[in-house]
């Protein structure tokens, strides 16, 4: 079940830097469920430790279906060194799954993988979400009402929530 809309227009409530890192996979050989269920499994179990481990600097994030053979995932961390830590880390689950991937899929096609990765520094992201359930950074960081003009993006780039007037 999904959330409720919430009727209105509103901000993320996240101030301050952040990594925004889409990674994702594409299946390129539907009949070679060998090769792409195992990509699929492996980032629910991620998921699952970075969520168990608040330091880890992991904020969030959200899942969607870009295209019937393609799955994106939009994460947010508080910084790339988080980010970067955890992909090289020996002992999470990263490492193991990114190898397991490279022995099993290697080049050979059959399955895609991405990510790209958005260092984002204070004041320079700005988000709205009219009539949206909460999603994307919203979701994570919680939402505020967005007053003011339509013209108000400059504002909320700086960082400015409490706007009361156009």
């Amino acid at each position: 079940m999904s959330p409720p809309i919430r009727p209105g227009r509103f901000t993320a409530a996240h101030e301050g830097p952040l990594v925004v890192f889409v990674i994702g996979m594409r299946i390129n050989r539907f009949r070679a469920v060998g090769k792409w269920l195992p990509v699929a499994r492996a980032m629910p179990a991620m998921l699952r430790e970075l969520l168990a481990d608040p330091g880890s600097g992991f904020l969030g994030g959200q899942t969607m279906l870009a295209s019937p053979r393609t799955i994106v995932m939009i994460q947010y961390w508080r910084d790339f060194d988080s980010l970067e830590g955890y992909a090289r880390a020996r002992d999470r689950r990263h490492w193991p799954a990114w190898t397991a991937f490279n022995q099993a899929v290697g080049g050979d096609g059959t399955v895609g993988i991405f990510h790209e990765t958005y260092v984002v520094e204070r004041g320079a992201s700005e988000t709205i979400y009219g009539n949206m359930p909460p999603f994307g950074l919203g979701r994570i960081a919680g939402l505020v009402p967005a007053t003011g003009s339509r013209e108000a993006a400059r504002q909320r780039l700086r960082g400015d929530h409490d706007l009361t007037g156009d």
